[in-house]
């Protein structure tokens, strides 16, 4: 698949979960303000939140995918990684105000709300929907090694956890445990705040260029099948994005011609190419000798 198509994928499946959190936040805020349920509210809130998170990773995936040009010699990667990282600041404001409101109701024993069956049918409806589109989105960002989109799907997939408990409080609202609504809420916040910190710390990583995990060992083994590389050192390796860049130096055989060793570098890139979508080789060879006289 080209990066035209790779984009366009991309962007689909990004504006249809901007609809989707449309609808769930309007009807999550009309039925919540209607029946006076806080763990509604507060998925109202949750989706609403979702809604600016999908939006920002709609535009996000729009210019990540943009080539490289005179201003930015690495590409637009990195929009995504940021986008990510807004959206985890945008979580962890949810679950202030939630906390906030739940402790407020317990404290004040102001729990009391009014169950009707709008009140399961958005909720289950919520379940659904959260369900098909964290499903649509993790399948793009995994095929697409999109962690704008993976952030998305945390988001809706967050949602069927938190629509299930906020659907359990309404149970046990209507059985006469209204402290179980703002119980559910605080439960809300937890999950939310979990899937915060695991979403803003990949961000994070990624933005301060760490090492991505498990690449070392992929490089290791591709040159273990390359006979003439005696050894990989200089390893450097960061995301942007989708894009993985890669920056090491090769030692071979000294007595090997500039041509033979270009081949040797050329194989080598090509392993890493197959095994690593999306990477960008910069190659550097050295003769072995070198290294003999160091030591």
């Amino acid at each position: 698949m080209g990066r035209n198509e790779a984009t366009f994928e991309k962007k689909r499946v990004a504006l249809i979960s901007v609809l989707a959190a449309v609808f769930l936040t309007g009807s999550k805020t009309v039925i919540g303000v209607l029946t006076g349920s806080l763990g509604i509210l507060a998925e109202a809130l949750h989706s609403g939140l979702d809604l600016i998170a999908a939006i920002i990773t709609y535009f996000s995936v729009r210019i990540s995918d943009k080539p490289a040009d005179s201003d930015h010699h690495y590409g637009h990667g990195k929009v995504e990684n940021l986008s990510a990282l807004i959206e985890t600041i945008l979580l962890f404001v949810t679950c202030v105000w939630i906390i906030y409101e739940a402790v407020h109701r317990i404290l004040t024993g102001r729990v009391h709300i009014e169950v009707t069956y709008w009140s399961y049918l958005v909720v289950i409806a919520s379940i659904v929907i959260d369900y098909s589109r964290s499903r649509a989105l993790m399948k793009a960002a995994r095929k697409h090694n999109s962690q704008a989109l993976e952030a998305d799907a945390l988001h809706f997939s967050t949602d069927i956890w938190s629509s299930a408990v906020v659907f359990l409080g309404l149970i046990c609202a209507n059985l006469g445990w209204h402290f179980a609504d703002a119980i559910a809420a605080l439960l809300v916040a937890g999950i939310v705040i979990y899937v915060s910190y695991k979403l803003g710390k990949r961000s994070i990583d990624v933005l301060l260029d760490r090492a991505p995990e498990g690449l070392l060992d992929i490089i290791s083994s591709a040159a273990n099948e390359v006979p003439q590389v005696i050894s990989v050192q200089d390893i450097r390796a960061r995301n942007a994005g989708a894009d993985v860049f890669i920056e090491l130096c090769i030692r071979v055989d000294p007595t090997l011609t500039v041509d033979e060793a270009h081949k040797i570098s050329h194989e080598f890139e090509q392993l890493l190419h197959a095994r690593i979508a999306r990477c960008y080789v910069h190659l550097h060879q050295e003769p072995q000798a070198e290294t003999d006289i160091e030591g």
